[in-house]
């Protein structure tokens, strides 16, 4: 796993060749407890890796489709999962939480739902007020910027650019990890800013 921006929070990808993009996962190591977030599979390296770091407590799941080795490793590491409210009823795999928009996880992990995506509902996860990290919705293609799922994958386009608008409500992001594409690193409330932006001349960003 490759360490991030913050001593405690590490991540590990696969190459997507039809986007020519990186699935992202991410691994948040705390004291009472480590906190995988969308986790894809793992290599025997990453995986021991985390192992020497103390494994897992929860996985959270930001929609049901980055569903991706939970359930395996949820198993394999006897972690529990959390997955969003909206999604209750046909989510895919079992949950012991369900987060609605202002739920800690655990404590400085902060569950905001984000609305007209793909799935019924989808979920970002605010770490500390400085680390925003995202599923689906929220993306970037090309380092440095932010955009939205295409137009045709939004079942609402309009809530989902709502959606990024209210984010910006947090003040504090310095960092924008996301599910698919590059990571912003130092300038992620700017970045954005910059995707609300595109939305007033009606780009998809």
């Amino acid at each position: 796993m490759r360490r991030l921006h913050r001593q405690d929070l590490f991540c590990w990808s696969a190459f997507d060749e039809r986007r020519d993009i990186d699935f992202n996962s991410v691994v948040w190591i705390r004291p009472e407890g480590n906190v995988l977030i969308d986790p894809l599979a793992m290599s025997p390296h990453d995986f021991a890796h985390l192992r020497s770091l103390g494994g897992a407590t929860w996985i959270a799941i930001t929609n049901s489709d980055h569903v991706r080795a939970a359930a395996t490793i949820a198993s394999e590491l006897g972690a529990k999962v959390a997955g969003p409210a909206g999604e209750r009823e046909t989510f895919p795999i079992a949950c012991e939480r369900w987060l609605r928009t202002g739920d800690e996880l655990v404590a400085g992990l902060r569950a905001i739902e984000l609305a007209g995506s793909k799935t019924p509902d989808e979920l970002a996860f605010l770490l500390e007020g400085t680390t925003l990290v995202t599923g689906d919705l929220v993306r970037a293609h090309r380092a440095g910027a932010l955009m939205l799922l295409p137009p045709e994958k939004l079942s609402d386009v309009a809530q989902a650019r709502a959606s990024v608008a209210a984010l910006l409500q947090h003040r504090e992001i310095e960092t924008v990890l996301v599910g698919d594409g590059w990571h912003v690193f130092g300038n992620g409330r700017r970045a954005l800013e910059e995707l609300a932006f595109t939305f007033q001349g009606g780009a998809n960003g």
